[in-house]
C-alpha cells in the first residue's frame, strides 16, 4: 500500500522524553550500583551524561511520593468522618461509598419534552451508593439515619432504572484518584442534580404519575409527599 494517513491528530496526550537514568551494577559477591543521569535533546537522544546528583534524586523521590500519596488519599476523609456516611470501601480499583441525605430542596432540570419547568423543589431523603463510574440511588421514608434493616424505596426521579442504577447519559463522570470521601460524594450529588432529567426508565417507581408529581412540586414550597414512594423489597443490608 502506497497511501499513508497522518493519524497523529488521533493520539492522546503526547509526552516528550526529558531525561533518563541508567543503572550500572558490578559483578561479584560485593555488588555495587552506580546511577548515571542523561538529559535528552529535542530529538529524544541522550546527552550530557553525568552521575545522578542528590538534587536530581530528591526531585525524583518527590514525584514518586506525590503519586503514592494521591493513591492513598482516595476516599479518605479530610477530618472527622461525616455523620451521613454509612460505609466506605477505600480500594483504589473497587472503592465504594454508601451515604444518605435528608429531605432537602434542590435545583432540578428537565428536558423540554417533559413540559416540567426547571426550578427548585423538595426531594425526599435519599440513599446513595457509588463507585468511581456508577451511581445507584434509593429513597427513604424519613430523615432518620438508616440501619441495616431500613426498607428502601424506589427513587422518584427520571433516568433511573428499576434496580436504582442511574443512567448518566452523556454526562462525563470524572472522579479524581485523589478525591477525599467528601469530594467524592459532593461530586456525585452534583452530577445527579445538575444533569437534565429526560425520560422514565420504569413506569413503576411511584404511586402516582411521575410527571404529574414533579409538576406539582417544582417552584413551590411543598414538602415531598413520601406517601407516593414505593418500596422495592430491599433493605440497606442488600448494599453491604
Amino acid at each position: 500500500m502506497n497511501n499513508t494517513n497522518d493519524i497523529t491528530a488521533s493520539f492522546g496526550t503526547l509526552y516528550l522524553p526529558k531525561s533518563a537514568l541508567v543503572f550500572y551494577e558490578t559483578k561479584g559477591a560485593n555488588t555495587g550500583v552506580y546511577v548515571e543521569h542523561f538529559d535528552m535533546d529535542k530529538n529524544g537522544n541522550p546527552i550530557n551524561a553525568h552521575p545522578l546528583t542528590v538534587k536530581e534524586a530528591s526531585v525524583l523521590a518527590k514525584c514518586l511520593k506525590t503519586d503514592d500519596e494521591k493513591n492513598q488519599a482516595f476516599l479518605k476523609p479530610k477530618g472527622i468522618l461525616p455523620t451521613n456516611i454509612l460505609h466506605i470501601n477505600p480500594s483504589m480499583e473497587k472503592g465504594t461509598v454508601l451515604w444518605y441525605t435528608k429531605a432537602q430542596q434542590r435545583q432540578l432540570y428537565f428536558v423540554n419534552s417533559l413540559e416540567i419547568p426547571n426550578g427548585k423543589a423538595h426531594v425526599p431523603p435519599m440513599l446513595w451508593f457509588a463507585d468511581k463510574n456508577s451511581l445507584t440511588v434509593f429513597a427513604l421514608a424519613n430523615n432518620r439515619r438508616p440501619a441495616e434493616k431500613t426498607p428502601l424505596h424506589h427513587a422518584p426521579f427520571f433516568n433511573i432504572y428499576e434496580k436504582g442504577n442511574v443512567c448518566m447519559g452523556t454526562v462525563s463522570v470524572e472522579i479524581k484518584d485523589s478525591a477525599s470521601v467528601e469530594e467524592f460524594i459532593q461530586a456525585w450529588e452534583d452530577y445527579f442534580f445538575n444533569s437534565y432529567f429526560s425520560h422514565s426508565l420504569s413506569t413503576d417507581l411511584t404511586k402516582m404519575n411521575i410527571v404529574t408529581l414533579w409538576k406539582s412540586l417544582v417552584n413551590t414550597d411543598k414538602p415531598f409527599p413520601t406517601e407516593v414512594l414505593k418500596t422495592n423489597n430491599k433493605t440497606l443490608k442488600h448494599l453491604l
